[in-house]
């Protein structure tokens, strides 16, 4: 997870999880980022586990600055839902934010700045669809959401998040579906986003990788502003090849496994950050 909302020190933020839930953090019980003279980084942060307290194989997915009006957050989920939260903080510890049907789990969360955003959904088998976040309407927490994204066969959603359509790339890796999670490296792309038109919401959208042979799913997709900037499960920078046109083509041989993506601005902060 790569998330940053602004705070303050006495203030609390919200931590949404795969499980549907929002959980509050006091920022006080966070600790300090030391100073430096770079970019801040993780050095004197601890485990997420010492400070949240998460059900097992549940995962923390976005960070919320809990606003009590404005567009709400916007969740999508491995089934294909999508859903609007209104703006809504409640006197306790957490809360869930969406109703989720057996099976389904929430894979991405953003806190949406005006509701005009483009939604983005990536698929399992490399399919990509976006489409206006002004299409679905806000809805209580109860709500279970709408269908967002058509799926095939069994094939879940890989990554949700918002994009800006004319300043964003798309990283996909691909590899085999029987492979271990972040065991391998797969084969990467990354083309810009206005290579792939926008369409109406519960379609199927268009391919965005064309896998080779022994490939049938993509191992990691992320969505973002450019540049983008990857990492491996140690912290370590992966390179990735330049962004190309190439709408459905395949990828080129990745060095390590990716884990996590992030734009300019997000790739320099893993918390969230403090301010005053």
């Amino acid at each position: 997870m790569v998330s940053a909302v602004r705070t303050t020190a006495r203030g609390e933020v919200g931590v949404v999880t795969s499980r549907g839930r929002l959980i509050k953090l006091n920022v006080l019980d966070l600790p300090a980022i030391p100073a430096s003279a770079n970019d801040p980084n993780l050095q004197g942060g601890v485990p997420l586990s010492e400070v949240l307290s998460l059900e097992s194989g549940e995962r923390a997915l976005a960070l919320s600055a809990l606003p009590t009006e404005g567009p709400g957050l916007a969740l999508g989920t491995r089934q294909g839902i999508v859903k609007r939260v209104n703006p809504e903080v409640l006197g306790r510890d957490e809360w869930e934010v969406i109703s989720l049907k057996d099976g389904d789990e929430v894979v991405g969360a953003v806190e949406l700045a005006s509701g005009e955003e483009e939604l983005c959904f990536i698929t399992s088998d490399a399919q990509l669809l976006h489409f206006g976040a002004d299409g679905v309407r806000p809805q209580g927490r109860s709500g279970g959401g709408i269908a967002g994204v058509r799926l095939t066969a069994g094939q879940h959603v890989a990554w949700f998040g918002t994009v800006d359509p004319g300043d964003a790339v798309v990283v996909t890796a691909s590899g085999s579906s029987t492979a271990l999670p972040g065991t391998e490296p797969g084969s990467l792309k990354v083309p810009p986003i206005t290579e792939y038109p926008a369409k109406g919401r519960a379609t199927g959208g268009v391919r965005c990788h064309r896998f080779l042979k022994g490939e049938d799913a993509l191992v990691f997709a992320w969505a973002g502003t450019a540049p983008a900037r990857a990492a491996a499960s140690s912290g370590a920078p992966v390179e990735l090849p330049e962004a190309n046109g190439r709408r459905d083509g395949s990828g080129v041989p990745g060095s390590q496994p990716i884990v996590a993506c992030a734009g300019p601005v997000a790739a320099r902060l893993a918390t969230a950050r403090v301010e005053g």
